[in-house]
């Protein structure tokens, strides 16, 4: 029998996505969700947990991911009774919205971020260990230890649920850190290269990365080569020596960054 007490369950919401993820022994399971587009996410992730056989489990932790927009914090200016109001002066038009943050002490910041308060009461009334983490914290961190390899400067775009992060760090902090919203390969490089120069970064010597679930990706590649003279893609198999976990179908980059990184 399987001592679930061992066991974790990893539930990602994003806008338009929710999906579970759990390990059997050395085996990481992974299962999407088909939302039904007529009903709330809170609705669909109930029927979700009544319905899916990989959820019939009694799972004594639970991380959700939330993929949602965040607003970054200095770790030195955070306050944390004062983290609702700032978030929802930031994002505004949705008050329906529990304001939660990731601390990431690598990078000195605090990333705000917010679920719909009727998906956390979901999620409250069937689990009891619960933590909250920003869906992208994994890609953050792991990409600022990743930014130590050589001597140039290096500019990453992140791609996931039709958004794009662009960041770079500075030793530890944030040097830039921003999010879109893309459709096709020319909205992409346009943020791209927003950044780039925004950051005054060299064409000649300095690096962008290119990371993620990118459509067009060899289009993309290849327009934005006509600016910047190193740009790479970054695979997930090369990048993690192999690990089962990258030849999960459809899993995103932050899940496998999870699982092979531990945070």
């Amino acid at each position: 029998m399987t001592d679930n007490r061992q066991k974790r369950l990893i539930i990602r919401l994003s806008r338009g996505r929710l999906s579970f993820a759990t390990t059997d022994g050395s085996e990481v399971l992974f299962e999407e969700y088909p939302l039904n587009s007529s009903i709330s996410m809170a609705a669909n992730l109930r029927e979700a947990l009544r319905t899916m056989p990989l959820l019939s489990d009694d799972f004594e932790r639970v991380l959700v991911m939330v993929d949602a927009p965040t607003l970054m914090v200095p770790a030195n200016l955070f306050i944390e009774e004062e983290s609702e109001a700032l978030y929802h002066h930031a994002f505004t038009g949705d008050e329906q919205l529990q304001v939660m943050h990731t601390v990431l002490p690598d990078l000195n910041a605090v990333a705000l971020f917010a679920i719909q308060k009727d998906l956390r009461s979901v999620i409250a009334n069937h689990f009891g260990d619960v933590s909250y983490s920003a869906a992208v914290a994994p890609v953050w961190r792991h990409l600022h230890q990743r930014s130590y390899t050589g001597q140039h400067q290096k500019l990453y775009g992140y791609f996931h649920d039709r958004r794009l992060e662009v960041f770079s760090f500075q030793q530890k902090r944030f040097k830039f850190c921003n999010s879109f919203a893309v459709n096709n390969p020319n909205d992409a490089l346009y943020y791209l290269l927003a950044g780039w120069k925004q950051l005054s970064l060299e064409a000649e010597h300095d690096e962008m990365y290119l990371v993620g679930d990118i459509n067009e990706r060899e289009q993309l590649m290849a327009e934005a080569q006509r600016f910047v003279k190193h740009v790479f893609y970054i695979n997930p198999t090369g990048e993690f020596n192999r690990a089962p976990v990258t030849q999960i179908k459809g899993m995103p980059y932050d899940l496998i960054t999870l699982f092979v990184k531990g945070r």
